[in-house]
This record gives structure tokens, C-alpha cells and sequence, in this order.
């Protein structure tokens, strides 16, 4: 079979390719694997109640229920969908912005590699401009969505050494390489793995540069603000015409239906829709439609403050809990959890790889992602890329302490 350059590249074996295969294949190697390795959320029974209720009543309507099945949906998302989002950031927040602010995307993931691949990459003139991380480690799904091989920089963060065996990354502003090839800026809040939150300052800060630049903002918010508002300390949500706000319905417990979301100025707006249209036709219509629901009943907030927020901000700090506990007297830390769903060790001068102890525990039956992966356009060999481990603990609460049972025994041996 002979591939293009594009066919090799995307075909290839990557960190998210390993992750998806490790998600959909450990099952049938083990049937009792303990999964804390992916991003899939948690069941929560008081929301799936809410989305059953919503599904229902879109079936029971005809009309509803055919504009979810029976219609292609513009590329740029279904438009009534698309008027109460921006009615409910603009009451909300007061951000200037409508409906031709928005556009909805088969998944956040494909939002971002139409975003990456629209700014970054070879340029009309020749050139070629990257995409640049603020602070790495960041989400693995990024690595390779440019079509070119090289499509990242990024800065090393600064370490905090907080007690009780906790840390905390930060940006490092003095070593912030931001310089005429950088395409744009983009960061995760909460950061996908580690749970760190950037402070506001450090987003206003950011945001700055990328203005006396000319060069766009992109925050993936999708464990985050406004929704599903994943963030257990003070965070404000933030959002002008240079930012690029991509938001998703999966860690409201929607991953399945595949709705993504992307607030930008009307001209990002309209490039993104005319690749999407080339790319994917149209938008989905599941996640649409029960979002209307959603907002038209005003429960989004209710749903995220009073169901999805507490229960994640619990069992962080439960699970924090049963790790100092399991792993103490071992040089652990774990990186304070302010959001998203996983928490982050960090196992110092660590004997062997991440890599290795992620195979060792795939054998014990616990499934856990290797951080080596993460540190996306970090290329020098600093050892701390390969003593880390993301660790999901959104499964139930038993399987969650057996999963870090077993790793503290695994990790135990390994130093020992």
C-alpha cells in the first residue's frame, strides 16, 4: 500500500491512538480491567436522569425529534441552538457576541485540528509558524493534529513544591518563547493532564502577549468554564475577539454524541465553518437538540454547580487522600487538583520509565496514561517527563480505591 505523506503520518501509531486502542482493547484482554486511563466521565445519576428526561421529550415531539434525526444541520451548527448560547454568555458575562460567534464541531477534537492546521504550518510565503504550549505538560490529543511534523513549541513550567507531597506547575513568563513563528497560543483550563487551573492573571497575562502579537488565544475549555464548570477554586471564565474559546458537551456526560463548540470573532467563525463544511458536511444534531433543552429550561448552571462540580471536586480529594495514605514514604507527589477529572503524579527519580511502569500495571489490571507523552514540544531529555502518570478517578468509588491499591503496591515493588 503506498501512502501519502498525510497517509503516513495519520495512520501511524501516536500517543492518542495508543490511548483510544488501550481504551477499546483492555477490555477484551481483561475483562475486570480497571479503567483509569482515559477521559470517559463519570456516571452521575441525577444528570443522566436529566438528559433521559430531555431525549425523551425531543422523541415524544415530532417536529423536535425529526430536526435531530431526519436533517442535515448547517456546518456551523444548528442555528436556534446557536442564539441561546449566545444569549446565555451575553447575559451571563456580558461578552459582546451572537450566534455568528459560534459554531459547533463533530467533537472538540476535530475543532482543534481544523484550528491548528487553519493557523499554523506552511504559510502562503514559504514559511512555517507553530502553534505554541504556555506551559506543558497539555492535553495528548493535540501532538499530532498538524498536518506538518512539526507543529509545536512550548514552555517548561515552573515547579512549586507545596506541602503535604502536593505541586503545582506555573507559567514561566521570563522563558516564554513567543517569537515571529508562532501561529498562536493555546492552553487548557483545567489543564488536561495535570488538573492545574491558570490563575487569572496568568490568562490576562497571556492574552496580552498574544495581542501584541496579532496572534490568536486558544482556550480549550472543555473541562472548564462556563460549562462543565469543572474547576474547584476561583477561576473567571474569559473570553474578547482574539480568543478562540473551544468548549465541549462530553464532560457533562455527553461523550457519545461527539459536540464540540467554538466562540471566536465572526472571521474565525467563517473560515472554521468552510473548512468544517469541506471536512464534515454538516454539525451534529443529538447534541444541539438536547442542548436547546438545557438552555431553554435555564439548568445548565443548576446542572453543573449543584451536580457535576461537587461530585468531581469529592472524589479528588478523596482520591488525593487514599494516595498519601498508600504511597507513604515513597518520593510521591501529586499535583494540586483545582479541575478536570485525573490527578497527576509525579513518582521522583523514578527507577524505571513511566512507560514501563504504565506496561507493569497494565498487567496488574489497572489501566493509567504514561506522562512522557504529554509534555508536547518539549524535546530535551528532562528526566521529569518520564516520572509521571495521569490517573482518572472517574470511575466508582470502589473501583477508583482498588486502582490506587494496586498502583501504590506496583510502584512500591518498583522502588523497593
Amino acid at each position: 500500500m503506498k501512502l501519502s505523506k498525510f497517509g503516513q503520518k495519520f495512520s501511524g501509531r501516536s500517543g492518542i491512538v495508543s490511548l483510544m486502542d488501550d481504551l477499546g482493547s483492555a477490555l477484551n484482554e481483561n475483562p475486570n480491567m480497571i479503567f483509569m486511563g482515559g477521559g470517559n466521565p463519570a456516571r452521575i445519576p441525577a444528570v443522566e436522569d436529566m438528559f433521559a428526561e430531555k431525549l425523551k421529550a425531543i422523541a415524544n415531539d415530532p417536529e423536535k425529534r425529526h430536526s435531530m434525526l431526519g436533517i442535515y444541520q448547517s456546518p456551523q451548527g444548528n442555528k436556534e441552538f446557536c442564539d441561546l448560547l449566545a444569549s446565555y454568555l451575553a447575559n451571563k458575562f456580558g461578552w459582546k457576541i451572537t450566534s455568528r460567534n459560534i459554531a459547533v464541531s463533530n467533537g472538540s477534537q476535530a475543532a482543534f485540528f481544523s484550528l491548528y492546521n487553519m493557523f499554523a504550518g506552511e504559510m502562503a510565503d514559504g514559511s512555517s509558524r507553530k502553534i505554541h504550549l504556555p506551559l506543558s505538560p497539555e492535553y495528548i490529543g493535540y501532538k499530532d493534529a498538524g498536518l506538518s511534523e512539526i507543529t509545536f513549541t512550548a514552555t517548561k513550567p515552573t515547579i512549586e513544591r507545596l506541602p503535604d507531597n502536593m505541586f503545582k506547575y506555573h507559567v514561566d513568563f521570563e522563558g516564554l518563547a513567543v517569537d515571529d513563528n508562532t501561529a498562536a497560543v493555546c492552553v487548557s483550563r483545567p489543564t488536561n493532564p495535570t488538573g492545574n487551573v491558570l490563575t487569572d492573571e496568568e490568562i490576562l497575562a497571556i492574552d496580552a502577549i498574544a495581542r501584541e502579537r496579532d496572534i490568536p488565544f486558544i482556550i480549550d475549555g472543555a473541562y472548564g468554564l462556563p460549562f462543565p464548570g469543572i474547576i474547584f477554586n476561583d477561576a473567571t471564565p474569559h473570553w474578547n475577539d482574539n480568543t478562540i474559546l473551544v468548549l465541549s458537551l462530553s464532560k457533562l456526560g455527553l461523550p457519545g454524541i461527539r459536540t464540540g463548540i467554538l466562540i471566536a470573532s465572526e472571521e474565525v467563525v467563517e473560515a472554521y465553518v468552510n473548512i468544517n463544511t469541506i471536512v464534515n458536511l454538516a454539525s451534529s444534531t443529538v447534541g444541539p437538540a438536547l442542548g436547546k433543552e438545557i438552555f431553554a429550561g435555564n439548568q445548565m448552571d443548576m446542572m453543573c454547580q449543584q451536580h457535576i462540580q461537587p461530585f468531581y471536586k469529592e472524589r479528588a480529594r478523596q482520591t488525593v487522600k487514599w494516595f498519601q495514605e498508600a504511597l507513604e514514604g515513597l518520593p510521591f507527589r501529586i499535583h494540586q487538583p483545582e479541575g478536570a477529572i485525573f490527578l497527576w503524579l509525579w513518582l521522583e527519580g523514578l527507577p524505571i520509565s513511566c512507560q514501563d511502569l504504565y506496561e507493569r500495571l497494565k498487567k496488574r489490571g489497572v489501566l493509567v496514561v504514561p506522562g512522557q507523552n504529554f509534555f508536547i514540544g518539549i524535546e530535551d531529555d528532562w528526566a521529569h517527563k518520564h516520572e509521571c502518570l495521569r490517573v482518572s478517578y472517574a470511575q466508582d468509588e470502589a473501583t477508583v480505591r482498588e486502582g490506587v491499591r494496586l498502583i501504590a503496591e506496583e510502584v512500591k515493588a518498583v522502588y523497593g
